[in-house]
């Protein structure tokens, strides 16, 4: 079964999409967080969001604080990270969506 996440910052994602269906985490929405609408308004996450992802290399304080706002009003956790795979890969391992042991990569290599 898999996460519905919201992802805040950035433009393009690159290769975050595949990286976060090896750990069923499924993007729900993208917002990029240019628009000076998130700076100021109070944001509604999209009903079914479990979860949303920060990418904070390409956020101002103001949309992190909006969304991070929203997130805890909707009781869904905050991941944070920079825009990379090594920098998510170790923010959601840290948080606790590693997923290392159902990862099809690492099947069959001991630990």
């Amino acid at each position: 079964m898999s996460m519905n996440a919201v992802i805040v910052g950035a433009d393009r994602l690159g290769n975050i999409p595949g990286l976060l269906k090896e750990h069923n985490i499924e993007i729900r929405q993208h917002i990029s967080g240019r628009d000076s609408a998130h700076q100021k308004k109070t944001y509604q996450l999209p009903s079914g969001t479990q979860m949303v992802i920060l990418l904070t290399d390409f956020l101002g304080h103001n949309v992190m604080r909006s969304f991070r706002s929203a997130a805890q009003r909707a009781g869904v956790p905050v991941v944070a990270c920079r825009r990379s795979l090594g920098s998510m890969q170790q923010a959601l391992t840290l948080c606790g969506y590693g997923g290392c042991e159902r990862c099809p990569k690492r099947q069959g290599v001991a630990h």
